[in-house]
């Protein structure tokens, strides 16, 4: 792996971030084809929070913290830090300590995956952290990586400068020159979404709102009472 902190990478328009702010990541997720989620192994530190903000990615060694050290130089307002390793890592990479120098910086958030550990000083300065794993387990530093350079989480490639979004839910990355066009699928969505909620609470049924009653006939699937139903399987 090449050693390497590229400086000044480009990045998503911030206004086009502010928008894609305003929706979940499930919604961008399904506006964008079902597509940029980073896994169901990232789990949220804490509860009820919702970063969105451009990708500072981190290339680190396993056990080793080195180049999370060299890549907060290189974070700024509105940054999100994204930080894997070459092979599987669980080591508490990030702390306390790191949020403290990220936050000076405005950096809005973590998503790691490897681990993380000071978890309740971290909920308590109200940095947000999305990590693979929890563990008391130090680091070196010992060991040259890379900052600024595309990385791959949960089958994702994720380049500086392109948009994280994280919730409860999970993380999302939205390509750096896709951020308007899914900011705009993800209104559409949500709208839709919207006029559907209205209609379950009027009492239609999915069944009818989405055309599937045809669906189970052509797959089918049969009404039968419960008296024709024991009758065929007594």
């Amino acid at each position: 792996m090449p050693a390497v902190i590229v400086t000044n990478p480009p990045k998503a328009d911030p206004e086009h971030v502010g928008m894609l702010a305003g929706y979940g990541v499930a919604t961008i997720h399904e506006a964008m084809g079902r597509t940029g989620l980073l896994g169901s192994h990232l789990r949220p530190n804490q509860r009820d929070s919702r970063v969105a903000g451009t990708a500072v990615t981190v290339m680190s060694w396993p056990g080793d913290n080195l180049m999370i050290h060299a890549a907060i130089e290189q974070c700024g307002e509105g940054d999100i830090l994204v930080v894997t390793t070459t092979s599987l890592s669980t080591d508490g990479m990030f702390g306390d300590l790191f949020a403290t120098a990220l936050k000076h910086r405005g950096v809005r958030g973590i998503v790691t995956n490897a681990g993380i550990r000071d978890t309740a000083e971290l909920r308590e300065m109200g940095f947000p952290a999305w990590s693979a794993a929890v563990s008391a387990q130090g680091t070196v530093k010992a060991t040259g990586g890379s900052v600024n350079v595309p990385v791959v989480i949960g089958g994702e490639v994720i380049r500086p400068g392109d948009v994280i979004v994280a919730d409860d839910d999970g993380v999302v990355v939205v390509p750096r020159e896709h951020a308007q066009k899914a900011a705009e699928k993800s209104q559409a969505r949500e709208d839709k979404e919207a006029a559907t909620r209205a209609a379950f609470i009027g009492g239609q049924l999915g069944l009818d709102r989405y055309g599937l009653r045809d669906t189970l006939v052509e797959l089918g699937v049969q009404y039968q009472t419960y008296e024709q139903y024991t009758a065929a399987h007594s």
